[in-house]
């Protein structure tokens, strides 16, 4: 099974590869971009993928958003990881001698706080992700460079910390979804959906779906608007709900495409559980 995953092993991306693969045979594809995961997916080199879509500090990841939805893929499952910065550089750097901080920009803005501290010392540099940075400091023996990335990186590369959990908020944590091509299905039994769908400019077009939703007893957990690509000021909605009554899932989502536009189902999974992955059965040819 290939997995395909945005950076390198080490990354982020990867530890959330291994929760939601624990105990199982996999191959990593690593990638240099968001985009370039999805066509890798798409374009059949990956069965799976796996994609940051939000962080409790940064917000959501709306160029993540827009990839799912133009690939048409489909979300099976979900990871949450607590993830924890730290300022990493050669062994015996101090950290007066730092110049240059490298990271993935989401990283970057995680750790504002902290980076602060030393506005006009450090130059902030956005790279591809934590752990390439990283592995390119030790790789090239970049003296005065530093990176953020996790512990595991450090270990991996041989780097030294300077600054542990330097993000500003200690619980922060980001989520990570496994997604592919449509045709697999789960043993699990599902109580999550992420939906999408458009909505005209009437008054009180957006309470009006989110009633059908309270109707029929199903929990909103998130809400993200997004511009529509070509269109000038018009909007899609991308909706999480979890839900305890199947039954009543599906009548609620009937009647809330009557009163939408270009509604789309995104993904039917299990919520927030360490997922094993080989329980996805495959109804298409991959």
């Amino acid at each position: 099974m290939k997995i395909a995953i945005q950076g390198i092993h080490h990354s982020f991306h990867h530890q959330a590869v291994k929760r939601l693969f624990e105990d199982q045979s996999y191959e990593l594809i690593c990638c240099d971009s968001f985009d370039a995961t999805t066509q890798t997916v798409a374009g059949g080199m990956a069965e799976f993928g796996v994609l940051a879509i939000e962080n409790s500090i940064a917000g959501s990841i709306l160029t993540n958003y827009n990839l799912l939805e133009a690939g048409s893929f489909e979300i099976y499952d979900e990871v949450y990881l607590n993830i924890q910065m730290h300022l990493m550089a050669l062994p015996g750097t101090r950290i007066q001698e730092i110049i240059e901080v490298r990271s993935h920009p989401v990283a970057l803005l995680q750790c504002r706080d902290y980076l602060r501290q030393y506005s006009g010392q450090f130059r902030l540099v956005e790279g591809k992700d934590t752990a390439s940075e990283a592995e390119q400091i030790a790789r090239e023996q970049l003296q005065g460079i530093a990176a953020i990335a996790s512990k595991d990186v450090a270990e991996a590369f041989g780097l030294e910390i300077l600054g542990h959990q330097i993000q500003d908020i200690k619980q922060n944590q980001t989520r990570f979804v496994l997604f592919g091509r449509p045709g697999s299905t789960s043993q699990k039994t599902p109580n999550k959906a992420s939906i999408k769908f458009q909505l005209g400019h009437e008054v009180g077009s957006l309470s009006r779906a989110l009633a059908v939703l309270s109707d029929y007893d199903i929990n909103l957990t998130k809400i993200q608007s997004l511009p529509v690509l070509g269109m000038n000021w018009r909007y899609a909605f991308f909706v999480d709900v979890t839900f305890e009554d199947s039954k009543k899932f599906k009548q609620a989502i009937s009647v809330l495409q009557e009163g939408v536009k270009n509604f789309k189902l995104l993904g039917l999974y299990a919520q927030n559980k360490e997922n094993i992955p080989s329980q996805l059965i495959e109804k298409i040819e991959l």
